[in-house]
């Protein structure tokens, strides 16, 4: 037990103290706050005294004019404790945003530089909790929490010393229980901690659920699944609020204990107090101040149980944030990258093979080159390999076996991003943002002007659509150009690629979502975007790739055949063969 609670406390000083580095550029400010922290808990114990020295030397003397000078003092420190933990709040809060600020686009920017398979492990939705709500729960910590921990304790400190100044025995009979509270409070920490670990899991997986649901929502209403889904979801919701109950289970018990057990405390002062004033051992002003003291005591206890609340949920999320800060991309970038070729003459994969799964090969030893200039087209049955190969040339992936090379030079010794700046990539699937139609062409890369823009709207007649609509280039976009047409998104993305100027275009089934009426202005923009250019294609339809220079024939992760259209046709028990037959079976018959 014991060996697991200092693994807990060692885990939460190396967590904070990798939260330093957000709260450094802040240090002049942190210092100042945690000043006027000290000073306003010294002057929060001071009234308690004030008051026994006005009923002890001055009411009791009848002294008016003194008890005036007390008051006014009372008055002073009053409104200067007001006036600190105002400055103090700011100050914090104002810190804390700024941390969170850096803190948030760390996450951001190390999410975007992992791996590809690492997204693959991870549903998106708990990534969006990692940089939301995990962070946000990190806000009442770095806002105010640390500081007000410290004033908390720095209160309990002076209100001991005052009290110790002002009756030694009774200080004793105040903290008599204290023994109670503090094992109190160690097995709430312990039991809270875990508590707050399951309810962020929890919200990691509502978030992960919804986000995978709305993308989904087509199919769910088509299939008839929002029955069966919402079940589903409320078990999830169920885990929640189970989670959070426990956490309100373990605070249900814990503030009324700090409440009995001050109660007591104040019941014990009242009892000896009062008869050491009976015995004129002590003054009255002594009791009066010492209720007041074990007012207070319990105060920044009890505040500290909110403060634990805090501390447990922040350092909850915190695991959570430095376990994808921690993550280390396979991809590794070389020490000392050569640069890539400015005009590349040839790329060669040399017995590469490739698995996502151990065991469950995807490629295997897959060797072939294109030469500059080139169109080579990819075919193949679902799960053959294609896509793979391109997310092996990209380095989205590293291949287990055989290596990659433009020029000689195997890829893996190029910077990755002037790597993948050879490439203009167009998926299936539109990558589209939200912003206007300049800015998801452009991606903000300053050297691209808005007249390059446009004269490559011209040349593949994508300007007549972006013409008529609203605002033209500068028209908004919704999430993901839904208020476009398949075919619209699609020659924005080529549009993207020609902007760009790659060395390499490459498209996985670009065109395979085109509609008939579509298809022939995207032909074009795909002829003119490849033009004097080595282009990559892989496509199910066969005949959108008759005129390349070189089709691979892909069979579980093996190029079986390779050659132009025309001479794969000829070979009748061929595999192109066979999928040509398939493809164009009804006009044959």
């Amino acid at each position: 037990m014991s060996s697991t609670g200092s693994e807990s406390k060692a885990a939460d000083t190396t967590l904070v103290r990798r939260l330093y580095p957000f709260v450094r550029p802040y240090r002049s400010g942190v210092l100042l706050a945690l000043l006027l922290t000290f000073v306003a808990a010294w002057l929060g114990p001071l009234r308690p005294y004030l008051t026994q020295i006005a009923v002890d030397d001055h009411i009791a003397n009848g002294d008016i004019p003194g008890l005036g000078r007390i008051v006014l003092l009372f008055t002073v420190v009053l409104f200067g404790e007001f006036l600190l933990v105002a400055a103090t709040t700011y100050l914090t809060r104002y810190i804390g945003q700024g941390a969170l600020y850096r803190l948030r686009i760390a996450v951001f920017d190390h999410i975007q530089h992992l791996h590809v398979q690492f997204f693959d492990k991870n549903p998106i939705g708990r990534l969006i909790t990692r940089t939301t709500s995990d962070i946000e729960a990190l806000s009442d910590l770095l806002s105010n929490g640390v500081v007000n921990i410290l004033g908390d304790m720095l209160r309990i400190v002076f209100i001991l010393g005052f009290m110790l100044h002002l009756s030694w025995e009774l200080t004793l009979v105040s903290i008599a229980i204290l023994p109670v509270l503090i094992y109190s409070t160690i097995v709430f920490k312990n039991r809270v901690r875990v508590a707050f670990l399951r309810v962020r899991d929890q919200i990691a997986r509502l978030n992960a659920f919804i986000q995978e649901h709305i993308n989904g929502l087509v199919i769910v209403q088509l299939f008839g699944r929002g029955k069966t889904e919402s079940g589903r979801f409320q078990e999830i919701n169920a885990d929640h609020t189970k989670a959070h109950i426990d956490t309100i289970f373990y605070f249900a018990l814990f503030w009324p204990v700090v409440e009995v057990l001050s109660s007591i405390a104040m019941t014990f002062v009242l009892w000896y107090g009062g008869m050491r004033v009976v015995s004129d051992a002590v003054t009255f002003g002594v009791l009066l101040a010492f209720i007041q003291y074990v007012r207070q005591f319990f105060q920044p206890i009890r505040d500290l149980s909110d403060q634990v609340n805090t501390l447990q949920s922040a350092l909850a999320s915190s695991e959570r944030i430095f376990s994808i800060l921690d993550t280390r991309s396979d991809i590794a970038e070389p020490v000392q990258p050569k640069p890539v070729p400015t005009a590349l003459q040839e790329i060669r994969f040399e017995s590469v093979d490739f698995h996502y799964v151990p065991e469950e090969p995807v490629l295997r030893k897959v060797s072939f080159g294109i030469t500059s200039g080139t169109l080579v087209a990819v075919v193949g049955a679902t799960g053959a390999g294609k896509s793979t190969l391109i997310h092996l040339l990209m380095r989205f992936y590293d291949p287990q076996g055989g290596r990659i090379t433009i020029d000689g030079t195997d890829i893996r010794d190029f910077d990755t991003k002037d790597l993948r700046r050879c490439f203009g990539l167009v998926l299936q699937d539109n990558a589209l943002f939200s912003g206007s139609v300049m800015d998801n062409i452009t991606l903000g890369d300053p050297r691209i002007q808005r007249e390059d823009v446009i004269r490559a709207a011209t040349r593949i007649q994508a300007d007549t659509f972006i013409n008529r609509l609203p605002g033209g280039y500068d028209h908004i976009l919704q999430e993901r150009g839904r208020s476009l047409s398949m075919g619209q998104r699609q020659l924005l993305c080529f549009l993207r690629v020609m902007v760009h100027d790659p060395q390499v275009v490459v498209l996985d089934e670009a065109t395979s979502s085109i509609d008939s009426e579509s298809e022939e202005r995207v032909s074009k923009a795909l002829d003119t975007m490849m033009a004097g250019r080595t282009a990559i294609v892989i496509a199910h339809r066969l005949s959108t790739i008759r005129h390349a220079d070189v089709i691979l024939v892909m069979h579980r992760g093996e190029v079986r055949e390779s050659g132009r259209h025309a001479d794969l046709l000829l070979r009748e028990d061929g595999l192109y063969r066979r999928l040509y037959d398939l493809q164009y079976k009804d006009q044959v018959a």
